[in-house]
Order: structure tokens, then sequence, then C-alpha cells
């Protein structure tokens, strides 16, 4: 996630420093680098469709996938993560994924924004912009967890495990992928936009999640049918949208990378939609709007990694590859798994995320399209996307774990049995989402 820098004309640095004499060699240095108020424009706008894809359209997806009775549970949880992580990130997560350059996690040397003003600047972006826009990132990937366990968790539970996995898993991962001196950054890792960080992180603790906290009543017995498949699509819809702030704003400047990971939003995404449901009508003898939905998603976190870094084609390869794996992901490998991971979390964004790193290290050769320098071999950046898949795996599956089980020895991880049959809507907060 390199930073653009305008440089100023030598020219003018010259004259500055014969007039002023040595006295201005700050102030040159200084005006090396300049605001370009276009890509502040940008990365404001990125921020704001990043938290379009969480509240409302991760909230309306995740919602409509719902039960009735458990539509506001939902809702409630994905609204209350972002809001919780974002006041979290601005306290200490900020410094502990991009303050210091240690080779786990940062340092405390920004907490509560220490030292940071109006003027500091991260690159060439005011460091408030850079804020913010991480801020998002974060809230979301704690928020896509909540999938695989809804309907049937503690509210308190919800919020006492984000707490901790956010500190002890999204936090180290970002600042290995995304921050000087971490780890996988300096093995030479591709994550454009949080394939690692976000999608697979988020995948496995949902997985682990799901096994922990147990199938919901019925599971296998009734039909657990989404309530809404209307709100689902708008929910898809907005996280369509949003997903162009969150890859193409990862280019962190209005730059021609941003535009090659805005198309490759597109192309993936649409690519992928198809391939899903022309899976579902060969197999399921018809294609579904669940399946659309799904396949959009699908392609949306396959191109992430790799949005900044392949081509146009290679994107629509990317996506026509990740729509087919994950209709197997949320269909055969889960029933392999036996597992209820209710909005296939792991099915969707573990398997697409695991796909998208892998071949992000295949599209980025510059002879398939891709950013890659000259000497780009795929073999060793498929080899060092391996790694950091693997890394991710055991990292979020090991702090998901003793969260989890500090979560149910403090506050319990389930609601009891007769509020679950009752919904959450009600036994949780008292409301309810439509009135018959």
């Amino acid at each position: 996630m390199k930073m653009p820098i305008a440089v100023a004309s030598p020219l003018l640095a010259l004259l500055g420093l014969g007039l002023s004499g040595a006295a201005s060699a700050q102030d040159a240095a200084a005006a090396a680098v300049e605001i370009n108020h276009g890509d502040v424009a940008w990365m404001l706008t990125s921020t704001m469709l990043v938290i379009l894809m969480v509240i409302p359209g991760l909230a309306l997806f995740y919602g409509g996938l719902a039960r009735s009775k458990n539509m506001l549970s939902v809702l409630m949880q994905v609204f209350v993560i972002f809001s919780l992580i974002t006041v979290l990130w601005a306290l200490y997560g900020y410094s502990l994924a991009f303050a210091g350059e240690g080779t786990f996690i940062g340092s405390l040397d920004k907490i509560f924004l220490k030292g940071v003003t109006v003027d500091s600047l991260s690159g060439a972006l005011p460091e408030y912009v850079f804020i913010a826009f991480q801020s998002t990132f974060a809230a979301i990937t704690c928020a896509l967890i909540v999938g695989a366990f809804a309907e049937r968790m503690k509210f308190s539970a919800v919020l006492l495990f984000t707490v901790l996995w956010f500190t002890f898993s999204y936090l180290p991962m970002a600042h290995m992928v995304w921050s000087p001196g971490g780890l996988l950054f300096e093995d030479g890792a591709l994550d454009f936009a949080g394939g690692t960080v976000v999608h697979i992180n988020a995948g496995i603790a949902g997985l682990i999640g799901a096994y922990l906290v147990g199938k919901r009543i019925g599971f296998g017995k009734e039909a657990l049918t989404p309530h809404s498949l209307t709100l689902t699509m708008v929910g898809a819809s907005l996280l369509w949208v949003g997903w162009f702030g969150f890859n193409a704003g990862s280019a962190l400047g209005a730059t021609s990378g941003a535009a090659l990971a805005f198309i490759n939003t597109i192309l993936a995404t649409g690519a992928a939609t198809l391939s899903w449901i022309t899976v579902e009508a060969l197999f399921k003898s018809r294609p579904s709007m669940l399946g659309a939905a799904s396949g959009a998603v699908a392609g949306l976190v396959a191109v992430t990694p790799a949005a900044g870094f392949v081509g146009p084609m290679g994107a629509i390869v990317m996506g026509l590859i990740a729509g087919a794996i994950c209709v197997w992901g949320v269909g055969g490998l889960k029933r392999l798994l036996k597992v209820d991971d209710a909005f296939d979390v792991f099915g969707v964004h573990g398997v697409g995320g695991i796909v998208g790193a892998i071949l992000t290290g295949v599209f980025a050769a510059p002879f398939l399209g891709g950013t890659g320098a000259a000497d780009f071999s795929i073999a060793s950046q498929v080899w060092i996307q391996a790694k950091s898949i693997v890394l991710t795996i055991v990292w979020s599956g090991v702090v998901s774990l003793v969260a989890y089980k500090l979560v149910d020895l403090i506050v319990g991880l389930r609601v009891p049995e007769d509020e679950e049959r009752q919904g959450l809507d009600t036994t949780s907060h008292g409301e309810t989402a439509y009135h018959h």
C-alpha cells in the first residue's frame, strides 16, 4: 500500500536555498511532499464507500438471510460492531497496526492518536484520512464474522469476542501484511486490499465460532430459510458499490492504480456471478437470486488481494474460478465439515479469500497482464502467497479458539434454548422487525 508522493521542482528548491540559505533546507524538505487535493477527495469518498459496505450493505445482506425473528439482532450486531471498532481503532488499534516496525505487531507510539494533528501526513495524505480509511477495514472484518454464528449467540458474547479478536488477530495481521517491518510485508506477500487480513482472517474466525457455538436448533431437520432475499440482494448491491472504495481506495490516491482496481472490481464480480449461476443451472437445474448475490460477493472477495496487481482479463478469470469453487465451498465443503455456518462466512470469505490470494500470485505476472516486475516468478510468488495464507489460518485459528473459550467462561456464548426458539429480536433487544 504505497503512498503517492509529489516531488517539488528541483529548481524551486534550489532557489529557496539560495534565497534564505541553509535555514530553509527544512522548508524545502517539507515542500517535497505536497498534498494532492484530488487524492484526498477520493480517499474521503472511498472511506464513505466502505462505511456503505458495512452499514447498510453487510447488515442488509446478512439480515435478509436470517429468519424474520432474528432480523434486528443481525442488524444490531453489525451496526454496534462498526461503532465499537472505529472507536477502538482510534484509541489503540491504529497505533498497533501502523506505528513502529515490529515483525508481528506495531507499537503504542500513537496510542490515543498521540502526536497526530491536522498537519500530520501519512505519505502524501493527511494522516487523519488514512486513519479513517483503515478504521473501516477493521470494522467490516470484525462484522463479517457474525454471519457464521448468527441467530444463536449472546449479544454480550458477540461484543466481547469482537474486542478480543480485533486486538489479537486483526491488528497483528494488518501490521504483518501492510506495515513496513511486518513479517509478510517484508516477505513480499501481495495483498492489495485484504485477502488475508480481512477475508481469510474473518472466515477462519467464523468457522471456529460456528463449531464452538454449535448448530442452530432444527439445523438439518427443518428449513432455516432466508426471510427476505429482496433485502439480501439490496445488501449485495450495496456491498458491490461500496467495494470500489475498498479496492480502488487501497491505491491511496486518485491514480492509475485506482483505475485498475476499479475496473477489476467490476469484472471479477460480474464473472463470478455468471460462474456461480451457471454451476447452479448445471447441477441444481435452475439459477437462483441467492446464488447470483453470493457469486457477486465471492468475486469481490477473490479480487480483493489482486485488485491493483492483475490485469482486467486476469480479473475475469479469477472471478470465473472463484464463483465455481465457492459454490462448492457453501455446499459440498460445508457438508464435509458438518458445520452450521449460518450465512456461509467461511464458504465465501474464507474459501474465496484463499482462492484470490493464490491466484494473485499467478495473474500478477506481467505476461498475463499483471503489474509484476519483468523478472516476476509465478512459482516464487505463489509460494509466498501460500505461506501468508497458512500463517493467517493458524494465527486467526489460535486467537479465535482462545477468544471464544474465554468469552464462554466469562458470559457464555449461546442464548438459552427458549430464547433461541422465540427469536433474538425480542429476547435480546425487546423489538421486532415486522408487525403482523
